[in-house]
């Protein structure tokens, strides 16, 4: 018993003070209140809701493991004679970014872990933001109120991609040069600017001596800055507009039915955040990526063959490749379409798209409400064959940016390889798009079949007179809950008295009737076509904490 109140009297002390400091906190901030909020707040339970968190996670091991780079690597371009562990390549003259990539890799323990850690997970954060994005366009969760949330979506996708290649440039090596030569030629391809522009970010004439410590800040303070913020401001949206969860029995547009926070959702969280950075830390031991000691030093006058970037880039080195060699000369100025169309137009009009989207959709359907229900993506066939459309577009491009690798591979002629993918590139979207929208019409009406014939048993009975039929039977109530909960908007129809209509209205009714014109409409009782009140009110911040 002696023994037993020792134990216990610290565990009081120290549970005294918690609660001193808390009444403390309470006083001049609503602690209680907003704790209790927080506490309680209900996550929806899917897996396609984990791709955001992996996202987050993976972030935090590249701040993690950069912070423990910093410590060692110079972005200097001065150059200098190697005489460091890696025996192959003494006696070379190279410049003090490389050298110091080579001594973190060789020289300092754990360097090489925790550099390839750090690939894997950018890598890995660029990958998961991009499969997130395609989640939440499938299903629709940009729409309001959500289209801010899109927006810091899209330019948090451009920020990786562009902090990707920073990181990716710095280590000076021949690899790693020939992406920065292919940087200046597309900045040099601006036109009016352009030269300007190059001389500024290098320093002078390629290679220049001052953009691998440019890059370097860029890489360790501005975007990852920036990311930060956007990050925070990202789930802070989440949590004040709420979770988008998928229709099923008992979830409407006013609640969340999920899980709380704590325990059960921050357990989960926190078991997924230890499977990322095991996962990750295990590929960095493992799995080797970007042996820099193999490309050897970066020389203005050298390329390495088989020469390949990053995959979040690999769609603009695509686009170089199978652009036809066009150029035109203007007052003396040689506008360089062969580079300025696939590595600055391209990308400028794709994120446009990607930006301006939500705000088109909305535009087509002329709908004002908040929507917090998933859409299915079979129900919305024109937007799930667009961004299927996207995805053939952008793999297409990818797949081009080997081509020589694929031709030597293959045994094939690489002009001739060059002209399929040109080919690809323009008529695989549209032949994905018109395949895509087809199928999920064909799930449509099989999903029709099932509500108003059943399910099949697999028994099949005969008649007296020899006739076979099959027996089924109704669908189960949750299974016929989210079939019948779709919303699919109709085509805009003009008002028979609006009298001429301008070329806006023409515009915006022709987009609806190709959005929505061709449907399946499934059978359902009148009171279902009407939308509950209390589905087309506002969400309350009490109903939206619903749980199971």
């Amino acid at each position: 018993m002696l023994f037993g109140k020792r134990k216990e009297a610290p565990r009081a002390r120290a549970g005294q003070r918690a609660t001193a400091g808390f009444i403390a906190l309470d006083r001049r901030l609503p602690a209680a209140e907003g704790g209790r909020a927080l506490l309680r707040k209900a996550f929806p339970d899917h897996w396609s809701f984990l791709l955001g968190e992996m996202a987050l996670y993976s972030f935090m091991v590249l701040v993690l493991t950069g912070l423990y780079l910093t410590l060692f690597f110079d972005p200097s371009m001065a150059t200098g004679i190697y005489d460091g562990a890696y025996a192959p390549l003494r006696g070379l003259r190279m410049s003090q970014a490389y050298a110091t990539t080579l001594h973190i890799s060789f020289e300092v323990r754990g360097g090489l872990l925790v550099r390839q850690t750090h690939h894997w997970a950018a890598l890995v954060f660029v990958a998961s933001i991009l499969v997130h994005m395609l989640r939440i366009f499938f299903t629709g969760a940009f729409r309001r109120p959500r289209e801010g949330n899109w927006v810091i979506g899209v330019t948090l996708l451009a920020l990786a991609m562009l902090e990707g290649f920073c990181g990716y440039s710095l280590p000076d090596d021949l690899l790693s040069g020939t992406g920065m030569r292919t940087a200046n030629t597309i900045v040099m391809s601006i036109p009016v600017v352009g030269t300007e522009l190059g001389f500024f970010l290098w320093g002078g004439s390629y290679p220049g001596h001052s953009i691998l410590p440019r890059l370097y800040i860029i890489h360790v303070l501005f975007i990852p800055g920036l990311l930060i913020a956007l990050i925070t401001a990202h789930l802070v949206l989440v949590f004040y507009l709420k979770h988008t969860q998928w229709p099923g029995p008992g979830r409407t547009q006013r609640n969340v039915v999920g899980q709380p926070m704590f325990p059960q959702f921050a357990a989960k969280s926190t078991g997924w955040f230890c499977l990322v950075f095991g996962a990750l830390t295990l590929m960095g031991a493992i799995a080797q990526i970007n042996p820099v000691w193999s490309y050897g030093p970066y020389r203005t006058d050298q390329v390495s063959s088989d020469a390949q970037p990053d995959w979040y880039v690999g769609f603009l080195e695509g686009g170089l490749r199978i652009m036809p060699p066009w150029e035109n000369t203007v007052a003396g100025h040689t506008l360089m379409w062969n580079v300025l169309v696939p590595t600055v137009l391209l990308p400028a009009a794709l994120f446009l798209a990607l930006y301006l989207y939500p705000f088109l959709e909305q535009w087509v359907t002329g709908d004002p409400r908040e929507h917090h229900l998933c859409d299915r993506p079979r129900d919305r066939p024109v937007r799930t064959g667009l961004g299927v459309a996207g995805i053939v577009f952008y793999a297409v491009l990818l797949i081009a940016g080997g081509n020589d690798v694929i031709a030597y591979t293959f045994r094939v002629s690489i002009e001739t390889l060059t002209w399929i993918l040109r080919v690809a590139v323009l008529a695989g979207p549209p032949l994905a798009f018109m395949i895509t929208k087809r199928i999920c019409l064909a799930m449509q009406a099989h999903e029709r079949r099932l509500l108003t014939q059943g399910e099949e048993t697999g028994m099949v009975a005969q008649s007296p007179y020899g006739h076979l039929t099959e027996a089924h039977r109704p669908l189960g109530a949750r299974h016929r809950a989210r079939l019948i909960g779709r919303e699919v908007p109709e085509p805009l129809s003009p008002p028979a008295d609006a009298g001429p209509l301008t070329r806006r209205q023409r515009l915006r009714t022709a987009l609806s009737s190709w959005y929505y014109r061709d449907r399946v409409e499934f059978p359902r009782p009148a009171v279902d076509r009407r939308p509950a009140p209390q589905d087309a009110a506002e969400p309350t911040e009490r109903a939206a904490d619903t749980q199971d």
